[in-house]
Protein backbone atom coordinates (compact mmCIF):
# COMPACT_ATOMS: atom_id res chain seq x y z
CA UNK A 1 0.00 0.00 0.00
CA UNK A 2 0.96 3.68 -0.12
CA UNK A 3 1.83 6.13 2.60
CA UNK A 4 0.89 5.30 6.19
CA UNK A 5 -1.60 7.70 7.79
CA UNK A 6 -2.03 7.63 11.58
CA UNK A 7 -5.64 8.18 12.65
CA UNK A 8 -7.07 8.61 16.11
CA UNK A 9 -10.20 9.93 17.80
CA UNK A 10 -11.81 10.29 21.17
CA UNK A 11 -15.34 9.08 21.98
CA UNK A 12 -16.86 12.20 20.38
CA UNK A 13 -15.80 11.27 16.87
CA UNK A 14 -15.96 7.50 16.67
CA UNK A 15 -18.37 7.41 13.71
CA UNK A 16 -16.53 10.09 11.73
CA UNK A 17 -13.26 8.21 12.16
CA UNK A 18 -14.74 5.35 10.13
CA UNK A 19 -15.55 7.77 7.29
CA UNK A 20 -11.99 9.09 7.40
CA UNK A 21 -10.51 5.57 7.29
CA UNK A 22 -12.67 4.69 4.29
CA UNK A 23 -11.60 7.78 2.32
CA UNK A 24 -7.93 7.31 3.23
CA UNK A 25 -8.11 3.74 1.94
CA UNK A 26 -9.92 4.84 -1.24
CA UNK A 27 -7.01 7.21 -1.90
CA UNK A 28 -4.59 4.26 -1.80
CA UNK A 29 -3.14 5.25 1.57
CA UNK A 30 -2.71 2.95 4.55
CA UNK A 31 -4.89 3.87 7.54
CA UNK A 32 -3.26 3.09 10.91
CA UNK A 33 -6.17 3.28 13.39
CA UNK A 34 -4.84 4.11 16.86
CA UNK A 35 -8.24 4.24 18.57
CA UNK A 36 -10.35 4.82 20.41
CA UNK A 37 -12.57 1.89 19.53
CA UNK A 38 -15.52 2.26 21.94
CA UNK A 39 -17.80 5.04 23.14
CA UNK A 40 -16.20 4.94 26.59
CA UNK A 41 -14.89 8.38 27.53
CA UNK A 42 -11.17 8.94 26.82
CA UNK A 43 -8.95 12.02 27.01
CA UNK A 44 -8.22 13.55 23.60
CA UNK A 45 -4.66 14.70 24.52
CA UNK A 46 -3.71 11.02 24.89
CA UNK A 47 -5.03 10.27 21.40
CA UNK A 48 -3.25 13.29 19.90
CA UNK A 49 -0.01 12.10 21.47
CA UNK A 50 -0.37 8.57 20.05
CA UNK A 51 -1.04 9.83 16.52
CA UNK A 52 1.62 12.54 16.53
CA UNK A 53 4.31 10.24 17.96
CA UNK A 54 3.84 8.06 14.86
CA UNK A 55 4.49 11.06 12.63
CA UNK A 56 7.40 12.41 14.71
CA UNK A 57 9.07 8.99 14.63
CA UNK A 58 8.56 8.57 10.88
CA UNK A 59 6.21 5.58 11.29
CA UNK A 60 3.51 7.63 9.52
CA UNK A 61 3.79 10.50 7.05
CA UNK A 62 0.63 12.34 8.08
CA UNK A 63 -2.23 12.03 10.50
CA UNK A 64 -5.86 12.75 11.21
CA UNK A 65 -7.08 13.50 14.73
CA UNK A 66 -10.72 13.83 15.71
CA UNK A 67 -12.67 14.88 18.77
CA UNK A 68 -16.12 16.41 19.26
CA UNK A 69 -15.19 19.80 17.77
CA UNK A 70 -11.62 19.13 16.66
CA UNK A 71 -10.47 22.08 18.77
CA UNK A 72 -9.05 20.36 21.82
CA UNK A 73 -7.30 17.60 19.91
CA UNK A 74 -5.75 20.10 17.48
CA UNK A 75 -4.43 22.16 20.39
CA UNK A 76 -2.90 19.05 21.93
CA UNK A 77 -1.40 17.91 18.62
CA UNK A 78 0.27 21.27 18.05
CA UNK A 79 2.11 20.97 21.37
CA UNK A 80 4.11 18.05 19.94
CA UNK A 81 7.42 18.92 18.30
CA UNK A 82 7.32 18.75 14.51
CA UNK A 83 3.55 18.79 14.22
CA UNK A 84 1.61 21.29 12.13
CA UNK A 85 -2.02 20.40 12.80
CA UNK A 86 -4.82 22.23 10.99
CA UNK A 87 -8.42 22.14 12.17
CA UNK A 88 -10.49 22.27 8.99
CA UNK A 89 -14.23 22.59 8.56
CA UNK A 90 -14.24 23.30 4.83
CA UNK A 91 -12.51 22.06 1.68
CA UNK A 92 -10.68 25.31 0.87
CA UNK A 93 -9.04 25.44 4.31
CA UNK A 94 -7.93 21.82 3.98
CA UNK A 95 -6.36 22.55 0.59
CA UNK A 96 -4.58 25.67 1.88
CA UNK A 97 -3.42 23.90 5.03
CA UNK A 98 -1.37 21.65 2.76
CA UNK A 99 -0.51 24.09 -0.06
CA UNK A 100 0.62 27.02 2.09
CA UNK A 101 1.23 25.61 5.59
CA UNK A 102 2.51 22.10 4.84
CA UNK A 103 0.20 20.77 7.58
CA UNK A 104 1.03 17.19 8.48
CA UNK A 105 -2.02 16.54 10.66
CA UNK A 106 -5.68 17.25 9.89
CA UNK A 107 -8.10 17.80 12.78
CA UNK A 108 -11.84 17.26 12.36
CA UNK A 109 -14.86 17.63 14.64
CA UNK A 110 -17.07 14.58 14.90
CA UNK A 111 -19.99 16.59 16.30
CA UNK A 112 -19.78 19.44 13.80
CA UNK A 113 -19.11 17.78 10.43
CA UNK A 114 -21.29 15.41 8.48
CA UNK A 115 -19.68 12.46 6.69
CA UNK A 116 -20.05 13.91 3.18
CA UNK A 117 -18.26 17.17 3.92
CA UNK A 118 -15.67 15.40 6.07
CA UNK A 119 -14.89 13.03 3.19
CA UNK A 120 -14.33 15.98 0.83
CA UNK A 121 -12.07 17.69 3.39
CA UNK A 122 -9.99 14.51 3.78
CA UNK A 123 -9.70 14.13 0.00
CA UNK A 124 -8.55 17.74 -0.37
CA UNK A 125 -6.01 17.40 2.44
CA UNK A 126 -4.44 14.21 1.09
CA UNK A 127 -4.38 15.15 -2.59
CA UNK A 128 -2.95 18.67 -2.25
CA UNK A 129 0.83 19.09 -2.36
CA UNK A 130 2.81 21.74 -0.49
CA UNK A 131 3.66 24.59 -2.87
CA UNK A 132 6.97 25.51 -1.22
CA UNK A 133 8.49 28.77 -2.45
CA UNK A 134 7.64 31.74 -0.24
CA UNK A 135 5.52 29.41 1.88
CA UNK A 136 8.55 27.32 2.84
CA UNK A 137 10.13 30.35 4.52
CA UNK A 138 6.96 30.94 6.53
CA UNK A 139 6.63 27.30 7.55
CA UNK A 140 10.28 27.45 8.64
CA UNK A 141 9.42 30.39 10.87
CA UNK A 142 6.47 28.50 12.35
CA UNK A 143 8.71 25.57 13.18
CA UNK A 144 11.40 27.86 14.64
CA UNK A 145 8.87 28.98 17.24
CA UNK A 146 9.21 25.57 18.89
CA UNK A 147 12.78 26.42 19.81
CA UNK A 148 12.03 29.87 21.23
CA UNK A 149 11.35 30.22 24.92
CA UNK A 150 8.54 32.72 24.76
Amino acid sequence: MGMKIAIGCDHGALALKETVKKVVSELGLEADDLGTFTEESVDYPDIAEKVCEKIASGDAVRGVVLCGTGIGISMAANKIRGIRCALCGDVYSARMARAHNDANVLALGGRVLGPGLAAEIVRAFFTQDFEGGRHARRVGKIMALENNNI
